[in-house]
């Protein structure tokens, strides 16, 4: 295919030796399929801030480490420079994340390097070699729903051990190859420590999660994995190796109506962006 305008600086730099095809276009960035060498990859082509469509930016942001009080200003007055300087943070985060997680022991694509807004990372692929589909494309037995479900929980409980929320996980951002579940697309992962947003979007992946598998195995939709994980982590008793039941008793005499009405008003909008999504992905078809 013709080398688009972003990746022609790698392929001058010998970094991208061929561009074989674009896999797809999302809210913040474009997907082509690369090669390195030998290596089939990806090559991650990061949106400009007025292209990206991801909603709420700013809340997502809240909380990540600025280096300088000049780049701090610069962000608060919205100069060339400060733009620049947020999108490097948009950017780095989803470098980092994906660090982070993959030394947590969570299953998301190796990464070679970010150059210019474009991330070189790890085609998810199954044996054959073909690409590895989105969770969303893929049905399965209930029983295999229990499984992949099981795994997807340890791997968040994993991410909130690192102090990471994804928070925008669901269907769409998990792949399945041969070996089960792969999370991707980090640029908006918030710090579970220091962002106030950081429990209505873990309790929103979580249920996510539970959604969909629960539509294999209707079982899951009664556990409660979001309430548990969130509460062993505020006590400070969440570890790699916590033993999760799925199960959570509210405390009636103290229930927070306000993080009630947010979580019901965060599951309206997720579900209004997966249907966008679908209604995307079927003219995108």
């Amino acid at each position: 295919m013709k080398i688009p305008k972003r990746l022609q600086p790698l392929v001058d730099d010998g970094l991208i030796d061929e561009v074989i095809s674009r896999l797809m276009s999302g809210k913040e960035a474009d997907i082509f399929v690369v090669r390195c060498g030998e290596h089939i990859r990806c090559a991650k082509v990061y949106k400009d801030a007025v292209k990206r469509s991801f909603k709420k930016a700013a809340q997502y942001q809240e909380g990540r480490k600025v280096r300088s009080g000049r780049q701090a200003r610069a962000m608060e007055k919205r100069s060339n420079y400060g733009r620049q300087e947020q999108e490097k943070i948009w950017q780095n985060a989803e470098i980092d994340a994906l660090a982070r997680l993959a030394h947590a022991g969570v299953r998301v694509p190796e990464t070679f390097g970010c150059v210019d807004g474009i991330l070189l990372m790890e085609l998810v692929s199954d044996d054959a070699g073909d690409v590895a589909p989105q969770l969303g494309e893929v049905t399965m037995s209930a029983e295999q729903a229990m499984e992949d479900h099981a795994t997807m929980m340890h791997y968040i409980m994993l991410m909130l051990c690192a102090g990471i929320v994804h928070g925008d996980l669901s269907e769409f951002n998990v792949l399945v190859d041969d070996q089960g579940p792969v999370i991707i697309d980090l640029p908006q992962a918030v710090n579970a420590a220091a962002n106030n947003s950081a429990k209505a979007m873990f309790a929103r992946d979580v249920n996510n999660m539970r959604r969909y598998y629960g539509e294999f195995a209707p079982a899951l939709l009664k556990t409660q994995y979001a309430k548990e994980m969130w509460a062993l982590f505020e006590e400070g008793s969440l570890t790699p190796h916590s033993t999760l039941t799925g199960e959570f008793e509210d405390d009636s005499d103290s229930a927070d109506v306000d993080s009630i009405l947010e979580e019901i008003k965060a599951a309206m909008e997720e579900e209004y962006e997966r249907r966008e999504r679908i209604r995307d992905a079927e003219q995108d078809a």
